[in-house]
């Protein structure tokens, strides 16, 4: 048995039992909400590590209480979508969420999402309570007023600290790691995640997400730049 809880928000009672099902006999504890509202209620009684979040609900829906939660956690979030919502999908990941799953939906992808965003979450909880200790000489990364604190997993532009999600520090890390250098969105994927690259148009709502981050014109980017045709970049400067 594992000690992740995952937090199932979905007002379809039918979908919700089935999830709790599934990712029960994957060992996770699970808590269901049917709405935005109850979704929150629960974050603040609860220690949740990922929530399975449908876009379509009563009284809140899954944007609103992605953009609340936000606020305040950092764990990772998976959309659920019908096959016509593709504008909400979008901004589903414009406003935080990490990944999304198309319904209909296999039950066995959706565990390889859920599977592979809590090893990736695992691993960056573990690097921030390595990181913790007060005697180890801390890593950072600097290109112009760009600084990524490694051991600390934190981003600050000119002196500012910028709050980034797991999977944007990564992408920074792999940029700022490698300036000048153009890494393609498959490749891009494929490191970050750790997997065959199968989704990559979530490279570009992560890389706008960075860009309005880190930019003072995020229309004229002086740090993440396109090649196109080719893939992305961290200028040298």
């Amino acid at each position: 048995m594992n000690s992740y809880n995952i937090l199932v928000v979905e007002d379809d009672i039918e979908i919700a039992k089935a999830l709790e099902i599934y990712l029960k006999n994957q060992g996770y504890r699970i808590f269901i909400g049917h709405n935005g509202v109850e979704g929150l209620e629960i974050l603040n009684r609860e220690i949740i590590h990922l929530a399975v979040v449908d876009i379509m609900m009563p009284v809140m829906d899954g944007i609103q209480m992605t953009i609340k939660l936000r606020e305040r956690f950092d764990f990772p979030v998976i959309m659920l979508s019908a096959k016509s919502e593709e504008i909400d999908k979008i901004m589903g990941l414009n406003i935080g969420a990490d990944d999304y799953v198309t319904k209909p939906f296999a039950p066995l992808e959706l565990i390889a999402r859920v599977n592979s965003q809590i090893r990736r979450y695992s691993i960056y909880l573990n690097l921030i309570k390595n990181n913790r200790q007060e005697d180890k000489k801390e890593e950072i990364l600097s290109i112009g007023g760009l600084e990524l604190n490694i051991d600390k997993v934190e981003l600050s532009v000119d002196g500012k600290v910028i709050k980034v999600t797991p999977i944007e520090f990564k992408i920074l890390h792999l940029l700022m790691r490698n300036p000048g250098r153009v890494f393609s969105s498959e490749e891009i994927y494929e490191r970050v995640w750790n997997e065959k690259a199968i989704n990559t148009d979530t490279i570009m709502v992560h890389v706008r997400n960075i860009r309005e981050k880190i930019e003072f014109d995020s229309k004229n980017p002086k740090y993440l730049k396109v090649v196109w045709g080719v893939g992305y970049k961290i200028e040298k400067l």
